[in-house]
């Protein structure tokens, strides 16, 4: 029979050996041990320093502590004087982790779920965690912390009462471009993530595809020594593209398409019905040109439907 090991109950003195203790500013504070759950830690993306104490506590104070690389997390525990459990959780290994997470919740058990940095869950592995959790009927708890999203539409100078995530483009640059026709028409800041070693390419996909004067901010490295931010019509960061530096990480926010700019040129309605029509039909692409371009939906439908034969001759 198998015996399921169980959950110990910290000492209340921090000189005790068992007891779940985290260090601010030179003194060691004992931490209640967490509430029975999934925990959604927030974690700095840079500044160590950007840690509320109430994720302190839970770090400490959790029975187990998952992670995308126990590398990163254990720097963190370590600033703070943190001796906890650390077990990976990513991507790659996210099947095979989540019923062994479930089952220390089933015996009572906290778990802290926490990314390499930043919020939990954005644009990073764990909603399939959280929806296996409420099933098991387990509560969830989210301690609300940094998020480069967050972070760069503050510093951006552009509208934030309305904005879309799309997380990372595609790798390849040609499905990049292609989902990019598909964000162009949106009303609304776009908010993208990007890495440094395509970010050059990315900015000059982003001035050809969403329009040369929207206003755009490329933000680097944020909170950390050697934050940058840059902010400039798409254009004007496009053609410095190359003077650009690549180390580090990269956040780009987009203003909203202008609704009273001119209708689009025929050069640049084409452009963008090659990308489209990667991805869609001749119908869906006429449909989101005709509300992207402003231009008569006869018009564009005749404009695809040309493109789209003249791509089939040449592949042919």
């Amino acid at each position: 029979m198998r015996v399921k090991p169980q959950i110990s109950v910290p000492s209340s003195d921090p000189s005790e050996p068992d007891a779940r203790t985290f260090l601010i500013a030179g003194q060691r504070l004992v931490a209640p041990r967490a509430t029975p759950g999934l925990h959604l830690v927030a974690t700095p993306i840079g500044h160590l320093g950007d840690i509320t104490l109430r994720a302190l506590e839970t770090l400490a104070g959790a029975d187990l502590i998952a992670c995308e690389d126990t590398r990163i997390t254990h720097r963190l525990l370590e600033r703070y004087g943190i001796s906890a459990r650390l077990k990976p959780y990513h991507e790659h290994n996210a099947a095979q982790a989540r019923p062994k997470l479930l089952e220390i919740l089933g015996q009572g058990g906290s778990v802290a779920l926490v990314s390499d940095a930043g919020t939990p869950l954005i644009s990073d592995p764990g909603y399939k965690l959280v929806r296996d959790v409420y099933a098991a009927g387990h509560q969830v708890i989210s301690l609300p912390g940094p998020s480069a999203v967050m972070v760069a539409l503050t510093l951006a100078g552009l509208p934030t009462d309305r904005f879309f995530f799309g997380g990372f483009l595609p790798p390849k640059q040609g499905a990049g471009r292609a989902r990019l026709a598909e964000l162009a028409a949106i009303d609304a800041t776009l908010v993208l993530f990007e890495a440094g070693s395509r970010i050059q390419n990315a900015v000059r996909d982003l001035a050809d595809l969403l329009g040369e004067a929207r206003e755009a901010a490329i933000c680097r490295e944020l909170t950390k020594l050697h934050q940058e931010v840059r902010r400039a019509p798409l254009a004007e960061l496009a053609a410095r593209a190359d003077e650009m530096e690549t180390r580090g990480e990269f956040v780009v926010v987009i203003a909203p398409p202008d609704p009273a700019a001119q209708v689009m040129s025929d050069d640049a309605l084409d452009r963008w019905l090659e990308e489209a029509l990667t991805r869609h039909s001749v119908k869906d692409a006429a449909a989101q040109g005709v509300e992207l371009s402003g231009r008569p939906r006869r018009d564009i439908y005749a404009r695809a439907l040309a493109l789209a034969r003249r791509r089939e001759t040449d592949d042919g």
